[in-house]
This record gives C-alpha cells, sequence and structure tokens, in this order.
C-alpha cells in the first residue's frame, strides 16, 4: 500500500479542491500497484495536481521519473506554473522540453544538427589531441636539452603526429560546425545547470539564456535531464516511437522508470493516428528516379524498376479515382481519394504490381535500400566536409523504405492505404501522395502503456472508460470520475427541442429562422459574453452573418487564437462564433463574465470522409464482438460526443462561478431518443444527462433570464426579453 499521507507534501496550496485528496490518494494505491489510471474531472477540478502530486511522490520513493504531456500549448503554461508551485514547497528539479525546431539557434533540420554535432566534436577532440601533443612534445624537446639521446627520436614522431593532427584539424575547420555546440563542449557550462535547476524554466527562457552566451540551449538542456524528478514535453516525445527511445535515453532512463501523466488524453487517439501514418509524394519519387539517373552505380536499374513502378501505379490509381472534371477542381490543399478494395488490393498496388518489369520486386527493393543507404552516407559525408551547405536526404532511401512497408502491410486490419491529390502552386500541375494510414491507434500507444512503469491519463472528457481502454490498449485501468462539485444552483443546462440539424436541413430556410432566433435570444438575455460553437466554420459564419450583431466575433482561418481570445474577452456582452472542431473547444479558458452561456448548435458528427470510413471499417473488424455498432459508436458517436463536452466546459470554471449551457438540437432531448442511433442524450454520463432540461425554443430566453435574475447577475434591470 502507497504512504498516501506522504504524497501530500508535494502539494503546493493550502486546501484540495473537493475530491481532490481523495483522487491524489487513489491514484497513490494505483501507481504502488503499477496500474494505470484513467482519471475524468469536469474543468476546474485539479485534475493536473490530482495526477502529479502522487506521481512525484511515488517516482521519488522508487527513484523514478515523472514525464508529464499535453498536445494543448495553453496547458504547457499550467504545468510550468504548477510545477513552480510545487518547487517552491518541495525540492523538485523539472525542466521542460520542446523539440529541437523551437530551440535551434541555426535553424536546421535534425541530420543536420546531427552532422553538425559529429563534425564539431571531432573537431573539439582533435583540437584537445593536439594540446596533449604540443605539451608532450614540449616536454621531450626539454628532455632532449638535457641530454636525453631516446626523447630525441620520441619527440620527432610526436611531431609527426602533430603534423598529420594539424592537417586533420584544417580539414575540420573547412567543414560545418556547430560554433553553439562548440562552445558547448569547450567551456564550463556548469553556471546554466546551477541556473537552470533554480526555477522550472521554460524553453523560451532557455534559448534566450543560451543564445545570449553564445552556447546551445538544446543539447545543454538534453544533458542536464539526468536524475529529474518530473519532465513537462509534448505529445511527440511520447508517441513518436523513434523520438521515445531517444527522450528515455536522454533521461537516463529504462522506461520500467518513468511514469507517464497525459493531459487531455482525449486527444490520444487522434495524435497516435498523426504519428503512425506514413506518406510518400509524386514528388519523391520523381526525386528518387532523378537521383538515380545521377548514380553510377550497378544497383540503380533495379532501384528504378521498383520506385518507376510504384510512381505509375499512384499515378494510375490518382486518375482512377478521381471523377470527372474532379482534376479540375483540386486546390492547393491534400484531397484525399479512397483506392481500397474490399475483394482485392488497392488500385496501387494492383498498378504497381501491373507496372512492374523487373527481376522480382523483394529483390530489387532490397538493392534500393541498399544503394539509398550508400547515397544517404555520401549526403552526410560530404555536408560534414563542407562540400556543401545543407545535408541532402536521399530520396532513393525514403521512397524504398516506404514501398518496403507498403508491400509489407498485406492482411494488416489496422492500416489502410490510401491516396490523395493536391494542386502545386508554382507549377499548376496535379500530383499524388500515397499514404499507410493507421486507423487504430492502439498499435502505436499500447507499447508505450506495456514499457512504462505506469501512466495517468486525465480529461474532462474520457468516459465511457472502456472504449477508451480498448482503443488505446490499456488492461484493467483504476477509473476514476469527478463531475462538478461546485452548486448545482449556479449552473443550467438546456437541450432545445426545436428542429433536428442534419446536415440535408440546414439549408433549410425555416431551420436557419429557428436557430438565428433562438441565438439572438440567448445572446440577448446573457449578462456577459456568449460562446457559439457551431458544427463547421461555414455554419459559424452562416450564422455570425444572418444575426449582424454589433458586437460579434468570427473566428476565422488566418486568425491566430489567443488575439481572438484576447479580443473577445476584453469586450462586454460580446459572442463569438466558431466551430466546434476548431481550436476553441477545449484546453482555452474563459472565466466569469468571459463567457456566461455557451451554446453548441447541432451534434457536429465529422465530416464523412475515406479516413472516417477507415477508422469505423477497423473497428467494426476490431471490436465488432462487443457491440454490432461498434464503428459508429468508437469512430463517430463517442467522439462527437467528448467534443461537446469539452465545448460545454468552457463556462462554470471555479465555484464562484455560474452560467449557462445550450444544446441546440433535437437529437439531445428526450424526444430525441426516438430517432435511433442518431439520439445522442444517452451518450451523455449520467450525473450530466440528468442536469439537461429539455425546453421550447420560444421558451429558452425566458428560462435564461430567471436563472440569470435569481443570481443578481444583470447591472440594473433585466433586458426585455
Amino acid at each position: 500500500m502507497a504512504d498516501t499521507a506522504g504524497h501530500e507534501r508535494f502539494f503546493p496550496y493550502d486546501e484540495p479542491y473537493p475530491n481532490q485528496r481523495e483522487a491524489m490518494d487513489r491514484i497513490a494505491n494505483s501507481l504502488a500497484r503499477g496500474q494505470d489510471v484513467l482519471l475524468e474531472g469536469a474543468p476546474g477540478t485539479g485534475k493536473t495536481l490530482s495526477a502529479l502530486v502522487p506521481a512525484l511522490a511515488h517516482a521519488r520513493d522508487e527513484d523514478r521519473t515523472v514525464v508529464i504531456t499535453t498536445n494543448v500549448h495553453q496547458q504547457m503554461r499550467q504545468f510550468v506554473e504548477d510545477a513552480r508551485a510545487i518547487a517552491r514547497e518541495a525540492p523538485i528539479r523539472a525542466v521542460v522540453f520542446k523539440g529541437k525546431a523551437s530551440m535551434c539557434h541555426l535553424d536546421v533540420g535534425y541530420e543536420e544538427c546531427r552532422s553538425l554535432k559529429e563534425t564539431t566534436q571531432s573537431l573539439v577532440e582533435a583540437e584537445r589531441d593536439r594540446r596533449e601533443l604540443a605539451d608532450r612534445s614540449d616536454a621531450l624537446l626539454d628532455a632532449v636539452r638535457d641530454g636525453d639521446d631516446e626523447a630525441a627520436a620520441a619527440r620527432t614522431a610526436v611531431v609527426d603526429e602533430l603534423d598529420e593532427l594539424e592537417e586533420e584539424i584544417e580539414g575540420l575547420e573547412a567543414a560545418n560546425v556547430c560554433e553553439h555546440y562548440r562552445a558547448n563542449l569547450t567551456r564550463n557550462t556548469e553556471e546554466f545547470r546551477e541556473w537552470l535547476f533554480e526555477d522550472v524554466r521554460t524553453p523560451e527562457e532557455i534559448y534566450a539564456y543560451a543564445d545570449e552566451r553564445g552556447l546551445c540551449g538544446y543539447e545543454l538542456l538534453k544533458e542536464g535531464m539526468e536524475e529529474i524528478d518530473l519532465v513537462v514535453c509534448n505529445y511527440h516525445h511520447l508517441l513518436d516511437p523513434s523520438i521515445r527511445e531517444h527522450f528515455f535515453r536522454w533521461l537516463d532512463r529504462d522506461p520500467s522508470e518513468v511514469i507517464t501523466v497525459f493531459d487531455e488524453a482525449h486527444n490520444i487517439e487522434a495524435a497516435a493516428r498523426e504519428h503512425a501514418t506514413r506518406t510518400l509524394s509524386a514528388r519523391t519519387l520523381e526525386g528518387a528516379i532523378a537521383e538515380l539517373d545521377d548514380a553510377d552505380d550497378s544497383r540503380a536499374s533495379s532501384a528504378r524498376n521498383v520506385i518507376e513502378a510504384f510512381l505509375t501505379g499512384l499515378e494510375r490509381a490518382v486518375d482512377g479515382a478521381l471523377g470527372f472534371g474532379e482534376r479540375d477542381q483540386v486546390g492547393e490543399e491534400w484531397h484525399d481519394l479512397d483506392i481500397d478494395n474490399d475483394d482485392r488490393r488497392d488500385d496501387l498496388t494492383l498498378g504497381f504490381l501491373d507496372a512492374y518489369e523487373g527481376e522480382g520486386i523483394d529483390t530489387e527493393l532490397d538493392l534500393a535500400l541498399q544503394l539509398g543507404g550508400a547515397l544517404d552516407e555520401a549526403y552526410e559525408e560530404a555536408y560534414r566536409r563542407g562540400e556543401t551547405t545543407t545535408r541532402q536526404e536521399s530520396s532513393t532511401l525514403q521512397a524504398a523504405r516506404f514501398v518496403a512497408d507498403w508491400m509489407g502491410m498485406g492482411a494488416d486490419l489496422g492500416r489502410r492505404p490510401m491516396a490523395a491529390v493536391r494542386r502545386d502552386r508554382g507549377s499548376n500541375e496535379v500530383y499524388g501522395r500515397a499514404e499507410l494510414y493507421t486507423a487504430i491507434p492502439r498499435e502505436v500507444t499500447e507499447g508505450l502503456f506495456d514499457e512504462v512503469a505506469a501512466s495517468v491519463l486525465m480529461s474532462a472528457t474520457l468516459r465511457p472508460f472502456d472504449v477508451l481502454s480498448d482503443v488505446l490498449g490499456l488492461e484493467s485501468p483504476a477509473t476514476l470520475a469527478y463531475g462538478l462539485e461546485y452548486p448545482e444552483k449556479r449552473r443550467r443546462t438546456y437541450a432545445v427541442t426545436g428542429p433536428a440539424l442534419f446536415s440535408s436541413d440546414r439549408d433549410d430556410p425555416e431551420t436557419q429562422a429557428t436557430v438565428a432566433e433562438t441565438l439572438a435570444g440567448v445572446i440577448g438575455v446573457t449578462p456577459g459574453n456568449t460562446l457559439v460553437f457551431c458544427p463547421s466554420y461555414a455554419e459559424a459564419e452562416r450564422y455570425h452573418g444572418r444575426l449582424s450583431l454589433s458586437n460579434a466575433y468570427l473566428d476565422e482561418a488566418g486568425t491566430p487564437t489567443e488575439t481572438l481570445r484576447q479580443r473577445f474577452v476584453e469586450a462586454d456582452d460580446a459572442a463569438l462564433f466558431t466551430s466546434l472542431w476548431g481550436t476553441l473547444g477545449e484546453g482555452v479558458s474563459f472565466d466569469g463574465n468571459d463567457a456566461r452561456t455557451v451554446v453548441v448548435v447541432g451534434v457536429p458528427y465529422p465530416s464523412l470522409s475515406t479516413r472516417l470510413e477507415a477508422v469505423q471499417d477497423a473497428y467494426d473488424r476490431e471490436y465488432g464482438h462487443r457491440t454490432s455498432d461498434a464503428g459508429w459508436r468508437y469512430a463517430v458517436e463517442i467522439p462527437t460526443i467528448r467534443k461537446t463536452r469539452q465545448a460545454l466546459g468552457r463556462v462554470i470554471r471555479s465555484p464562484d462561478d455560474f452560467g449557462v449551457r445550450v444544446l441546440l438540437d433535437k437529437r439531445y432531448t428526450r424526444a430525441g431518443r426516438d430517432m435511433g442511433k442518431y439520439g445522442v442524450r444517452d451518450s451523455f454520463p449520467a450525473e450530466e444527462r440528468d442536469e439537461i432540461i429539455d425546453v421550447a425554443p420560444e421558451k429558452l430566453q425566458f428560462a435564461m433570464l430567471n436563472f440569470y435574475a435569481d443570481l443578481d447577475a444583470y447591472d440594473g434591470d433585466p433586458p426585455a426579453p
């Protein structure tokens, strides 16, 4: 049993929130058993500290490291604040880690950085050897002057070695080196380590500190991660298998010595797919063919046989998937094409096999991999020697690796062959891309959760727990769920018994009029700002335009989220129209009058797409033995309700807060239960479902007016409905 009293030494404030102490105790006990934890807590209930406090105590007792991760920028800042608060109460060593791209002083890629480091390391070592040899030469010269005949011969050998070393150094100095990293290796950096652990430093602070001193902060940070209690990082450090391997090595930890804490864990499913999915464009294939044309190597013709045939297969698959006139409509963004077949291999593979003329795909693909590897090594050597200013990567190697994975896919139910097209902005040509889309994220996450000591996954919207465990590959986790403990009389959740806003009905004038009138009434009686979440940006733009309010904001492409949020919260009695699938639906705080009312317009099902169909098909095959509608439930319904619940959570952020949540669609009401799988009321957790009050559109503003008036929320007389 864990020492449940001991972990509170890491709690940085006077008193835990309601249920926070219980959550900390239960998580502490689970970690002591090596058991994963799923923690759902309503916004503002202190989930981060509920997980972080017992995790840090367990790590301290068991000599482990806690890694807390998120994919939401604002949450990263919150983690830093919490870590600093903890550090003021208990001595912990914490670092905040970002990728090289955000901390590099030279703005070079990963391979270039690696080559620069290796060359710089070689130069510094050679210079150190030169100093040692020079000292030895001076000592031998003194011995010669003292009459030591043997010293003369020894000194001659040392001088010869020095001459050779001078030539080597001259060559290295002419090569590409990193002066920032060179400073790391040649100067005393103990001052940096002392500064680093005086507080919890952000990557921006580390970059500025190092840049001012001509050091490489990224490499210094990596070297300072040993014996660390807490690391704050992004999802990709854990979800990308290759990055994770390096990351744990920087920590000097075996995975079994790491506790992972995932915030906004409902996003892991999509993030894992993104990290597992691989792509190969026609441009890379064309680059590989050009590279092979220039290669003076006997393996080039075999490599070309494979790569050229795969390019032909891709072009044929794209042509076959594009309908009449569709090529002319292709834009600059990737447009997915379905090339899969139920009864045979996908169209790209069939086109590849038909176009291939060679001595055997496996044999020639292996030769392509060998040649690609040799070319890549040659490019690196040229960069290290300073013969090129950038580190070129072998297109042949990239193409051969992808084709090998593509052909090895076989009967893998979790990966879907896909293609996409886009228009090149410069040439105006349409070209394709092959993609191995990973539909089942468990292929990425299960290995991670198996190898670490334990994991805590937390979010305001994790339930249903059994589905999340299935999808991510968690074995018998402990489950904790805490709803809003704030007074129920300070909040209302209404489901409007108006039209069901199916996509096919959204253009109906009568439906639009009802929605617009309802929104106008809601915004008019709200004593503060109103958030309006629509199923898409197009719908947000529609109702923003229809209402023509003087103090209304529209979330549009190109407007930074924080800039828009700041303008909105500084306004009074304003309305903000956005898409529920945008960035304002989660991880963004709206406190007090910043957002008194939130409206979710419609049931925001994701757009029907080839990817969504792939996920549904994969889930039907994988989990169909559990429920007949596994694909629909796992891939569509549950993610949609999670998104809806996230949006509702933008109001009521503290015990003193109050507000109204509105679900504007018949499918949320009791009457919606008669609509089969499209009725979503029962998809909400029971305690949230019990708070939902059905109300007619024309009566909603009166209900809200009475609620806000009872709380004395208006300055002066209530507005006229």
